[in-house]
């Protein structure tokens, strides 16, 4: 079972959405991962949304011409992100054995992004394997692009994976690291306890 399973029970898709639609009421910029993203690549690019959840992210790059596939274990999550976009692709699967060409997908994107603290969030143990699945995905050449918290104040759940874990498991599967921020604004990485970082399949 993932730590998202555990801490949620798989059934907070409608809580989740309900508290980002609270946060939109109240002004707060709820694009900043899409944006960060739009910037890296030009639209009509291929982006695959790796703990898609209730598709907040993949909504709004589609939205500025991204070819986008979402893929997300929480059935609850997917069935708020179908209902608020249902032209859109989105998948339910583990992401540490996810093959998009069950699903009919090409495996050729030019970047995947993954969002909201899902590298912590996954079942103990398959950190390296998530990795490996969604380096695979990828275009020679293609980002990954993966934002989490690091200690208890930016994680719901106790810290797990640390930043040379994550390097390593992204070697591993042939990802070099390009840069590495401290927000999805752009601000530079401070050794704080939060990390937005972007690797790069080698070509």
């Amino acid at each position: 079972m993932s730590r998202w399973q555990d801490l949620t029970g798989g059934v907070s898709g409608g809580e989740y959405a309900a508290r980002f639609e609270a946060l939109a009421r109240s002004g707060k910029d709820m694009h900043g991962e899409a944006a960060f993203c739009a910037a890296l690549l030009p639209p009509a690019a291929r982006v695959l949304d790796a703990g898609c959840g209730t598709g907040r992210v993949m909504i709004r790059l589609s939205e500025l011409g991204y070819d986008c596939v979402g893929v997300d274990l929480d059935a609850s999550m997917l069935e708020v992100a179908r209902a608020q976009a249902p032209e859109l692709p989105w998948f339910q699967a583990d992401l540490a054995e996810f093959d998009p060409a069950r699903f009919g997908v090409a495996a050729d994107f030019d970047l995947v992004v993954a969002a909201g603290n899902v590298l912590p969030l996954l079942a103990p143990g398959t950190e390296a394997a998530v990795v490996d699945r969604l380096a695979a995905t990828l275009r020679p050449g293609g980002l990954l692009v993966a934002g989490f918290g690091l200690d208890a104040a930016h994680l719901p759940v106790p810290p797990t994976t640390t930043l040379p874990e994550y390097d390593a498991c992204c070697a591993a599967a042939g990802l070099a690291l390009l840069d590495r921020f401290a927000t999805w604004g752009g601000a530079p990485y401070d050794d704080g306890g939060y990390a937005v970082s972007v690797h790069r399949l080698d070509a």
